[in-house]
Order: C-alpha cells, then structure tokens, then sequence
C-alpha cells in the first residue's frame, strides 16, 4: 500500500507560499543587516536566532513549492531597506517592521491554507508577531490583520524590504 501524498497545493495557495518565501528572502537580508548594527551581545544573539528561524522556514517553503511541481522564487540580488539603519535604534526599529510585515504576509497565507499547512502559517504568524513585540513593535488585536479604522484603502501590506533594481 502506498504512503498518502500530501494534498496538492492550489493556485491561491501557491501565490500565499511564494509570498511567504519571497518574504522570508526579505527578512534574512534584512536581518544581516540587524546584526551588524547591534552592539549588545544578547541582542545580536536574538538577532541570530531570529535569523536562523527564517532560514528555516524559506527552506520548507521552498521544498514545498519545489514538491508541488512549482519553482520557488529566488532570493532577490538585493533589497531596499524601507530606512536607513545607521544604529542600534535603527536595526531594533528594522527588525520590528520586518516581523510586523511577515505576520501579514503570514495572515494571507493562513487565510490560503487548510489543514496542517494552516497550522503550520498560523505558527509562523504566531512567531513573527512575538518577535515583533520582542523587537518593540505595538501589540495588536489580530496581527497581520490590519485594523479597519486605521488601514489606508490603497495601501498594499509588505513583507519586508523590497528588491533593489539591479542592472
């Protein structure tokens, strides 16, 4: 008798995948930068294992992606940072907005999802928002849901830096 194979994987549900794994390309260049601005060991070794963690989630989304027959996105060759990090303050502040983003990012893909791979985004959101908080960003309600009476209509949620254009 054969092994169940995993559910396939739907068109929504590979575009949430691949903005979650496009995200997490985000947040680890994003947390290189982080840790070179930290001057304090503890934080840098927060730094480090919030660095590792996205690490590991890219590499599921990826095998993922991969086993449902669909190329992940690659890693961009660079991405703009949303402001300049020139300190601690700044790399705390980056940190932040970085995990602030992947728990929207986050909440898509648990909206995309059933089953364990819901789980499994709804872990991933989980974390992302209490390393947010860890980092200082605002407690929310239901992170990654933007709240209804302070959400912009036209404003588009993102998960981190965006790619730099490279020639």
């Amino acid at each position: 008798m054969a092994a169940p194979s995993a559910p396939a994987v739907g068109p929504e549900a590979v575009a949430a995948f691949q903005a979650a794994l496009g995200a997490e390309h985000a947040a680890i260049y994003g947390y290189g930068v982080v840790g070179a601005r930290l001057p304090d060991d503890q934080q840098r070794a927060d730094a480090r294992t919030a660095y590792a963690a996205h690490q590991t989630r890219r590499d599921a989304w990826q095998r993922l992606l991969g086993g449902a027959g669909t190329t992940p996105v690659p890693a961009a060759a660079g991405y703009q940072l949303p402001f300049a990090v020139t300190d601690a303050a700044g790399a705390g502040r980056l940190a932040a907005h970085l995990e602030t983003g992947l728990t929207t990012v986050y909440a898509d893909l648990v909206a995309a999802v059933t089953g364990t791979r819901r789980t499994t985004a709804a872990d991933a959101l989980r974390e992302c928002a209490l390393r947010a908080r860890r980092w200082g960003s605002a407690p929310t309600a239901f992170p990654g849901i933007p709240d209804p009476a302070t959400a912009a209509p036209a404003a588009a949620p993102t998960g981190g830096p965006t790619p730099a254009a490279t020639g």
